[in-house]
């Protein structure tokens, strides 16, 4: 009977009366070896150009999809925006250093297995991250206990923690990230999923937050580390229209007689602004739909000089009620 290998980490598995001359040679190299990679082997894998990079995965060979530790080395972002480091559609687990370097944040490494679900890597120089294959798909198994203390940047797919946690560098969440305790980190916070912070967060270094972070806690800030959003300029055109979910901030130059249409995304309590420039024309008006609410229930009339500036600052009451109040002829 011939040589079989084993499902998972592809060791061989000599059949009956296989050989009888080499039979030792064949267990050292093709078990006991490959069982030390699997348990304890650290394996570089440099990235190259290419946007899927399989990890090989041999029978009864070295490899280096069986390795215990993987270290991902090279860049990203100058011919592929984003690299899927491919595993076979075995169960087994793998402890990750993603040193990939990136030119920008949307440039990330997702390890996976071919056209199933994957995990995006952090990127750190120094912190592994433990992930599982199931056979079909990848789950990252960093789960932070109570109470973390981090001396470095702290790089996660997605974070979970149940009390507080401090970080002396860095927090970058690429996922969904819950907090219900204290948080201090004293450098820069970077979102790019949602963030729920529950409790009290100081940050004493820059935020960078890329989709909605909801405060449920204090939050207190350090000198220097201000927290703001970029004004969105808005398309000029009949009706004007704000997005609620990607900015409460924002700013329209008018080229015609328009109307601002109810925004969209409402929440209650959202508080926001939008600034109305008139063309070098000027002579715009404005009207409104009946979302917004004005003082004595009568529309507001915009300065209409050429260039003329004015602020109309909003909150919504409820998502059919945006209550609010125009400032004319800002100079």
């Amino acid at each position: 009977m011939a040589s079989t290998y084993t499902t998972n980490l592809r060791l061989t598995k000599q059949g009956d009366g296989e050989n009888p001359n080499s039979w030792g040679q064949i267990l050292n190299d093709g078990v006991i070896s490959l069982a030390d990679e699997a348990i304890a082997g650290y394996t570089t894998v440099s990235i190259g150009s290419a946007a899927t990079v399989n990890l090989t995965a041999n029978d009864g060979a070295d490899d280096q999809a069986r390795s215990a530790f993987l270290e991902i080395k090279g860049s990203i972002g100058t011919v592929a925006t984003s690299i899927f480091l491919v595993v076979p559609s075995n169960t087994k687990s793998y402890s990750i250093l993603n040193k990939v370097s990136a030119n920008a944040d949307s440039n990330v490494v997702m390890m996976r297995v071919a056209g199933n679900t994957g995990v995006t890597l952090g990127r750190s120089s120094t912190t592994f991250q433990h992930v599982v294959c199931d056979g079909t798909s990848l789950r990252s198994a960093n789960l932070l206990p109570n109470n973390v203390c981090v001396a470095d940047n702290l790089f996660v797919g997605g974070i979970i923690t149940a009390t507080s946690i401090s970080v002396n560098g860095g927090l970058n969440i690429s996922g969904t990230g819950q907090i219900s305790g204290a948080a201090t980190f004293a450098s820069t916070v970077t979102v790019a999923g949602a963030a729920i912070l529950k409790s009290t967060v100081t940050v004493e270094g820059a935020q960078v937050n890329k989709s909605t972070t909801r405060f449920e806690g204090a939050v207190s800030l350090a000198s220097g580390a201000p927290v703001h959003q970029a004004i969105t300029t808005l398309t000029d055109g009949t009706n004007i229209t704000m997005n609620m979910a990607t900015n409460n901030q924002f700013l329209v130059t008018l080229e015609g007689n328009r109307t601002l249409a109810a925004p969209t995304n409402l929440t209650a309590g959202q508080t926001g602004h939008i600034y109305f420039i008139q063309d070098g024309t000027g002579s715009r008006t404005l009207s409104y739909n009946s979302v917004f609410q004005f003082a004595g229930g009568s529309d507001p009339v915009l300065t209409t000089g050429a260039n003329a500036v004015d602020l109309l600052v909003f909150s919504v009451r409820a998502t059919d009620k945006v209550d609010a109040v125009i400032v004319n002829d800002l100079k």
